[in-house]
Parts: structure tokens; C-alpha cells; sequence
């Protein structure tokens, strides 16, 4: 069985990201092959479909969310991302499991009947754009054993929201509506398909383990359905030992591949999508951009690795390296900062300071 380096790892991941170059590829097309982007905050989408596109403009994602081909939902586990509205179909059914999991936790319904509640929240959604408190708050009104607290938690969870325009576009920070999915699609939803979820997750994640898929996803027990497909996919093993599983046609990069600066913003997918991260950040440095209380900094990639963190402010951008970067590598990163601050406040002068 062929062993994967972290380097070979590394490289074919900045491919199946679509970060080893940019390419004129639609923001469609590229939400679709990511299968999901994250969108806990509204501008970290824009930012990373940036990253991955050489003709990105803000308002090809503002046009795709306002004419419903692109939604912003609760799924990977249980967290804001955008997805195409056809994957969203089968996708939001697919994860449901984990969700109820989630939203069940606890006794966060609080001996609730679930069918009653269910039918009472389906009826109070459908009155229009709300948002979760609102939704809460009204379900608390019918369910007095419920934790009015725990519900706006249990709402995002139970029933397949969408969370429709201004809500997810760049610079938003208002009231997030709610709507139920079936109406803002316009059909039913389809029936879950782990199968699709597997696979179309390697194109973009893969080589990958078992556990890689699940903490990507949130859901569990997927071993049986890895090991049904297994004879229609390729097996690795990394450096240490662990299986990592492969579409047959998907191309593994060269170790020695060039790299580009990147900038990527924070909770971006290319960060979050293993169990095991080593692949694109150093396992010392993983606390410099998770160090807790559900934070992941934005990260500038060097040499196809997480070198740094970066937070901007207007036209100005603070970088923190982890360690000392080379002069040349230091002047494609200050290049690449230039570039970004064109396209999020074009026509200021860029400020870039490291420190």
C-alpha cells in the first residue's frame, strides 16, 4: 500500500482545494465542488472564493445568493455554510441525523412531544421571514417545559432553515430571517445520500481517512459505508499508518510542486476539513489558530502551509507569523496582502504590518 507524505498530502490538497492556482472557474461551480463553504461570518466566503478564483467579483455570490442558487443554511456540524441549492436537497437530509443528535443532547427539548413539536414550529416558520429568537420565543409560548434558551439552539437544528438575502452577504451584520427550505426551493427536500456525501467530499478532501469524513460531516458510523466502497476507490496509508481512502481517477500532486501565497479567511474549509489537520497546519501551531472558544483565525498559507495569522482592519493588515519567514516568501505574502485590500476596499492605499 503506497504511504502518503504530509508534503505529497499537502500538495494534492491545494489541488483538490482548488488553492495550488487560481483558475476563471464560476463561484457556482466552486461552492459545488466544495461541496460546502463555510459561512459563520458573511464575508469569510467572499474571501475564500476569492482566494480560489482569478475573476471572483462580490456581487457573482450577492447574484447567486439572491436568485437561490447558492443558500446559506446550518449543516456541517450544525454550523452556517453555503451550499448550492440542487446539493442542498440531499444534503441537509443527509446530516439531519447528526443535527437531531445535537439538538436531542442534553434534554434540550425538555420533554417535549418531538411530533408536536415538530408540527408547531413547522407552522410558526411558515408565517414568514422570522428570525430564531422569534421562532423561540414563539415555540416557548406552546412548550413551557422547554428552556427558552436551549431553543433558539434546538430550532437551528430541527428543521431545515434557510436563512435568506441580506442575511450572508458581504458586510451583513443585521437580523438573520428564517425561512423553511421546501419554500424558499420551491419542493421537497430528497432523501439522504451518504454515498454522494463520501465521495464528492474525497474530490475535495481526499486522499482522507474514516474519521476525516466524520469530523468533517458530524456524522458517525461511517466505516461500514467506507468499506463498501472500498473496492471502487483507492487506498493509501500516511506517514503514520493510517488508511486514507481515494477516488480512483483523482490526481496526486508532486511533493515538489511551487505553492502560492494564500490568504484564507477565518473557519475556511481548507482549515476544518480533516480530523487530522497536519496536512496543512503544523500540529504545533494548531492553538495560534484555534487557541478556543470556537475560534478559527484567518491563515496565510506559505509554501502550501499555515505560517500565519492575519486580521484586517479597513485598508490595514496586521500579519502575525508563527516564525521567522524568509525575505523572499515575506515579499509574496506583503504582495498577495496588497492585492487582497484591492479587492475588499479597492482604491485604498494598502497598509501591511507585521507583527
Amino acid at each position: 500500500m503506497t504511504v502518503l507524505s504530509t508534503r505529497v498530502l499537502n500538495r494534492t490538497y491545494l489541488r483538490r482545494q482548488l488553492l495550488a492556482e487560481r483558475i476563471p472557474r464560476p463561484a457556482a461551480e466552486i461552492v459545488e465542488h466544495l461541496v460546502a463553504v463555510q459561512g459563520q461570518e458573511s464575508d469569510s466566503p467572499y474571501l475564500g472564493l476569492w482566494a480560489r478564483s482569478s475573476d471572483f467579483r462580490m456581487e457573482e455570490l450577492t447574484g447567486l445568493l439572491h436568485d437561490r442558487t447558492v443558500v446559506r443554511s446550518g449543516l456541517l456540524r450544525g454550523t452556517q455554510h453555503l451550499s448550492s441549492g440542487a446539493d442542498y436537497r440531499w444534503l441537509r437530509p443527509t446530516l439531519q441525523p447528526a443535527l437531531e443528535r445535537m439538538a436531542g443532547r442534553a434534554g434540550r427539548l425538555g420533554g417535549c412531544d418531538p411530533d408536536a413539536f415538530e408540527k408547531a414550529g413547522r407552522e410558526i416558520i411558515a408565517e414568514g421571514v422570522l428570525t430564531r429568537p422569534e421562532i423561540a420565543r414563539r415555540l416557548a409560548a406552546r412548550f413551557p417545559e422547554a428552556d427558552l434558551g436551549e431553543l433558539h439552539f434546538v430550532v437551528h437544528l430541527r428543521f431545515a432553515l434557510l436563512h435568506p438575502p441580506p442575511a450572508g452577504t458581504w458586510g451583513h451584520r443585521g437580523r438573520i430571517g428564517c425561512v423553511l427550505a421546501e419554500d424558499w426551493l420551491g419542493g421537497p427536500l430528497a432523501e439522504a445520500d451518504a454515498e454522494t456525501l463520501v465521495l464528492r467530499y474525497l474530490a475535495a478532501f481526499g486522499p482522507a481517512s474514516v474519521k476525516d469524513v466524520q469530523v468533517w460531516s458530524g456524522l458517525t458510523r461511517l466505516a461500514a459505508l467506507m468499506k463498501e466502497l472500498r473496492p471502487r476507490l483507492r487506498v493509501f496509508r500516511d506517514e503514520k499508518g493510517i488508511e486514507l481512502y481515494d477516488l480512483p481517477d483523482a490526481p496526486i500532486d508532486d511533493e515538489d510542486r511551487p505553492a502560492p501565497v494564500v490568504f484564507l479567511p477565518e473557519f475556511d474549509n481548507a482549515v476544518l476539513g480533516h480530523a487530522d489537520r497536519s496536512r496543512i497546519l503544523h500540529p504545533d501551531d494548531r492553538r495560534l489558530v484555534m487557541p478556543g472558544w470556537s475560534i478559527v483565525r484567518p491563515t496565510v498559507l506559505v509554501d502550501g502551509f499555515a505560517a500565519a495569522t492575519w486580521e484586517r482592519k479597513g485598508a490595514r493588515i496586521e500579519i502575525s507569523s508563527f516564525r521567522p519567514v524568509a525575505s523572499a516568501d515575506r515579499s509574496e505574502v506583503e504582495a498577495e496582502a496588497a492585492r487582497l485590500i484591492g479587492f475588499v476596499a479597492p482604491g485604498s492605499e494598502p497598509e501591511i504590518v507585521w507583527a
